[in-house]
């Protein structure tokens, strides 16, 4: 095994590990995270790096101390990040409440941030999955293909049950049936089977102006704006990337702030006293569960399974 190795990072201002790191966690049974505590406990994760798969612990030690330890050949790539990863790079700056719920909502969650991965594809293809189904199929369909494809996570991610998901090669490998075993129809698989032609141009997106990065994503067949959004939501840090297109988002946003629902052109009007900061307001509100009541019976998920 290789040895532990461990990092402690003094944010000088208050850091919830939960409320970052929860926007990576993909369903419930996601294998690739484990969480002992809501918002202040300790946080696993077992991801691809770089170098290698890596799992992750973060313990909250105090209101802005985090301690983070790593095993695996991705270790060392992972403590490098853990700083960006727990946003020390997002810039509140000129973030200005012009609602008394997003006001609220920033006042009860102090310690969050942007967060930024640096893994682009570890968060385009689940992107790529969510797309135009139920988070129950894109979740089950995810979980399957990372327990059937993914690795053991190294050190005491084994133990804990977690598992790495695939990396870019990886997820490449996987036969189109599987795809469709999974409830991942084949335009989505196609879309992902594209991107991942050259990965390391989409990596390459972590060094690249956020609008520069926007459109290389988008430049893909099968990615558009919400894909490119919640991609650069984990991976960039970006602050801006709203989720337009979501069947949620901009209802829920528009319940929460004008007590109705609204479509996407209303929302970006909505939003628009926010430029720089408009997926800080779609995610502060998130994670105070400002939404809209449901009415009437969820969607059943569908069967892509061949006839």
């Amino acid at each position: 095994m290789t040895p532990e190795r461990t990092r402690v990072l003094e944010f000088g201002e208050e850091r919830t590990v939960g409320a970052v790191l929860a926007v990576f966690r993909r369903g419930g049974g996601d294998p690739t995270t484990r969480t002992e505590g809501r918002w202040s406990g300790t946080w696993w994760v077992a991801w691809p790096t770089p170098d290698g798969p890596v799992t992750g612990r973060f313990t909250q030690a105090s209101e802005s101390r985090v301690e983070v330890s790593a095993w695996g050949a991705g270790a060392a790539w992972l403590l490098e990040q853990s700083y960006a990863l727990l946003g020390g790079h997002d810039d509140v700056t000129g973030f200005v409440a012009h609602h008394p719920q997003v006001a609220e909502a920033w006042r009860r969650l102090p310690g969050w941030r942007v967060p930024r991965s640096g893994l682009v594809v570890h968060s385009l293809v689940p992107a790529v999955i969510e797309q135009k189904v139920t988070g129950q199929e894109a979740f089950g369909g995810q979980r399957r293909l990372v327990y059937t494809y993914g690795t053991p996570a190294p050190g005491p991610g084994e133990e804990l049950g977690l598992v790495v998901a695939p990396d870019a090669a990886g997820w490449a490998a996987i036969p189109s049936w599987e795809w469709l075993r999974s409830s991942v129809d084949s335009a989505r698989a196609d879309t992902i089977m594209r991107a991942l032609v050259s990965p390391g141009r989409l990596e390459e997106c972590v060094r690249l102006p956020l609008p520069d990065a926007h459109r290389r994503l988008r430049s893909i067949r099968g990615i558009g704006v919400w894909t490119s959004a919640e991609t650069a939501q984990r991976a960039l840090g970006d602050a801006d990337a709203v989720s337009f297109g979501d069947y949620h988002v901009a209802k829920n946003i528009g319940w929460a702030l004008v007590g109705e629902e609204i479509d996407d052109d209303a929302l970006a009007e909505l939003l628009e006293p926010y430029a720089g900061h408009r997926y800080r307001v779609q995610r502060l509100l998130e994670l105070v569960g400002a939404r809209r009541p449901r009415r009437g019976a969820r969607m059943a998920p569908r069967t892509h399974l061949p006839r």
